[in-house]
Order: C-alpha cells, then structure tokens, then sequence
C-alpha cells in the first residue's frame, strides 16, 4: 500500500529538521531496517529506518530543505505494488487530508497533509509492541516515525525517556526566517536571527533556571600528583590523556563512591543509574553540545581520552547522533583552557548536577606545618539540582571527587 514517509519528531519539542540526504535511490527497494533518509536537528544527524520494507518511489524534499514534522518528505509503495500515475496517487493520499495541511517547504513536490489518524488500526512492529508492553506504555499514546507512522523501536524510546524525565517546557515559536533591524538600532550594528541551535539552547537554559532550585558547592583541589601521573602516562601512551578526560574519570570515580548522587529526579520518581554515563560540553561550531559518554567507570583512561576526541571531532562537523546527546545524570564543563579560574554554570536538564572546571595555576598553600608554599590548583564549582541531591550528600560527593584527584593512581584500576 502507498504511504508518504513524514518528517519524525526526532527530538521532544522540535518542530522541523533539515533533510540531510538519501541513502536510497528512487525506485529502489529498502529493508525493514535500512536507513531511508538522513535528517539533521539543531544538534545532531539522525539515520531515519524505515520500519518496513518497501520502494521509494519518489521524494518530495530537496536535500539541504528545513522541513516541519510531519510534513511529507517522500512516497512509498510495497515491494512489488503497481501504483499507476504517481501525480494521481498523490493527490488520492492529499484527498482525506485535513482543512490545514502542515506546510511544506516550495522545494518539495506535491503540497500533501496528514491523513487523520486510525484509531482503530495501530502500526507497530514486533519488538516496539514488546517495549510499549513492558514498559507500561499505550501504543495509542505514542507518535510512530517509521514509514506512514508506524511505531518502531526510536519512538518507544524515547516515549521511555519522557516518562522518566521532568515536564519541559514548551517549545517556543519558530524564528522568523529574517530579522529587520529595530528602527532604534545603534549605527552600523545589525540584527542576526536566530539560529535553531541558540534558540534550543536558551529554552534549556531558561527552564533550567525556572524549574530547578540549584545551589552550588566550591572546592580548590591540588592536582600536582594528577598532573605528574598525566606526563608519565603521555610518555609511553599513542592517545594523549588531557587534563579533562582525568577530571571525566574522577567524577566517575565519585558517582560510584556516592551512588545516590548518580540520579536524575522526576516528577514521579526518583531515577538511580547503574552505570556512569556523563556528559561533556563541547563548544562546536553551531553552539554548545552534550554528548554523553556510556559507562565511563568501565572505560581505561585511553579508551576514554580516544571516545572524548571522536565525539570533539564529530561535535565539530556536524556529525552527533541523537542518542549521543541524550542520557546520562551529570555534566562536565571546562573552561580553564581560556584562563577562567571559577565559574558556576547552570544544571542541562534533566541531569542533576554539572561541573564546571577552572584553570589550573600556582597558588599559594598553607600546609599542616603552616608553611606557606605553592601548588598546582585547580577550582571546581559543583552546581546540584536540590530536588534530588541534599547539601550533605553533595558535599560527600565533593569529598570524594576532591579524594580522587589527591589520589590518581584511583583512576587507573
């Protein structure tokens, strides 16, 4: 049967991606698992499967268009299925369409609709059933992105994931596609619009503020043993360990040391992580990123340096997977490279708590003798979700992630 394949919601609260590419020619067939089309959000590249398999029998989007979910993007037939005059199946799919079509971007064939929605006849597959039924999901409450919106695994998933994550605002309107100066505008300044990516990260940033009841905690920690381990470990090793990926591993090192530190809270509950998954903030040429970094407290120093370089790398060409930015119960972020000594930087929901990391520099120490003498010193401002971490708790795990840098030889084993 003749289906339109739409733009998926590949993020909560996005309302349009960019069609990156086709994998698949015109007129060829796909399997269930192929990837159909390449889509890109404000932060990452999304590999769209197709759900089932099927021909493209014709695209309605030009690779490099900004296009609204779900808005029609291309034309798909059953394997084997004579569909007559294409223009006429079109318009057949755009007939039952509702009074407002979604728009479509002018370089797309065919303005088409949605037809409305059967609720009588749910598509799914076999293992998105399995995951909605374990997971205490209603298939009717869940949005399909596969092929005529069939539920497929992404969308159980990510279903999961809202549920377990607190209410976030709502998106705010789409920029406008230009911006006029304001008749007020000094001389010589102009007016830049907004991109996606800033506008996504100041909803972020503004809900954080508004809905999580912060506090923050300050150490000054001396890091002149973790910088002689960092020379000798970069003398024998082919990946060379930063400071950072040291600072990675030992926030790792307290979350197993403070368990009830590695959670995320919830309206419903509170989530505990088995596993350490953190993630890093990353200044790529689109604005800033998280990608998150799996079970760091499993990864040797090396496999950790080299996982950091490949997502810094990919951060910069655009290259991010979704679920490479999404998970995870604290962040890591770093700013001493710049000279900054402190700062306190602002919780990315729906962790609840992040780093922030100043310069390392000479500073003066007063040892237990009360002789005065200069060390290598590093301060971290630890900025805690209230709601879900206590002052004494927080300050234990501060305790331990000051212990792990005195000790770095921890980090190795």
């Amino acid at each position: 049967m003749a289906e339109l394949l739409r733009m998926p919601e590949i993020a909560t609260g996005t309302d349009e991606a960019t069609l990156v590419s086709w994998p698949i020619e015109v007129a060829a067939e796909f399997t269930e698992s192929d990837v159909i089309a390449v889509v890109e959000t404000a932060k990452a590249v999304v590999d769209v499967e197709a759900g089932r398999a099927g021909v493209l029998v014709r695209t309605l989007v030009e690779p490099g268009t900004d296009v609204k979910v779900g808005a029609p993007i291309a034309l798909i037939a059953g394997v084997g299925e004579t569909l007559g005059e294409v223009d006429e199946v079109l318009r057949s799919l755009s007939s039952d369409a509702p009074a407002e079509p979604a728009p479509v971007p002018a370089a797309a064939a065919p303005a088409l609709a949605a037809p409305p929605a059967d609720l009588a006849r749910i598509f799914a597959s076999p293992l998105a059933r399995r995951m909605a039924r374990e997971g205490g999901l209603a298939l009717a409450d869940l949005t399909g992105t596969g092929l005529g919106g069939r539920i497929v695994r992404r969308d159980v998933e990510r279903a999961l994931a809202r549920k377990s994550a607190p209410a976030s605002a709502p998106a705010p309107a789409p920029a406008a596609a230009s911006v006029e100066p304001a008749a007020d505008l000094p001389e010589g300044a102009t007016a830049v619009p907004h991109t996606r990516l800033r506008r996504l990260i100041a909803t972020r940033l503004t809900e954080s503020k508004r809905t999580i009841p912060h506090f923050a905690l300050r150490a000054s920690i001396e890091v002149d043993d973790l910088l002689a381990l960092r020379a000798r470990i970069n003398e024998v090793s082919d990946v060379k360990v930063s400071v950072n990926d040291l600072v990675i591993k030992a926030v790792a090192a307290a979350h197993l040391a403070v368990p009830d530190a590695n959670v995320i809270w919830t309206d419903e509950a509170m989530v505990r992580f088995a596993g350490v998954d953190i993630a890093v903030a990353i200044a790529a040429p689109a604005g800033l990123v998280t990608p998150v970094i799996r079970g760091v407290e499993r990864l040797s120093l090396t496999a950790l340096a080299r996982t950091v370089r490949g997502l810094v790398e990919r951060a910069g060409s655009g290259q991010l997977r979704q679920a490479e930015l999404e998970g995870g119960s604290t962040t890591v972020t770093n700013l001493g490279r710049f000279g900054t000594e402190e700062f306190t930087a602002i919780i990315n929901p729906p962790h609840s708590s992040i780093l922030s990391v100043g310069a390392i520099a000479k500073r003066p120490v007063v040892l237990d003798s009360g002789e005065i003498t200069a060390r290598s010193t590093m301060n971290v401002v630890l900025s805690v979700d209230h709601r879900a971490i206590d002052g004494v708790l927080a300050a234990e795990w501060m305790r331990a992630l000051t212990q792990a840098f005195r000790t770095p030889l921890t980090l190795l084993v």
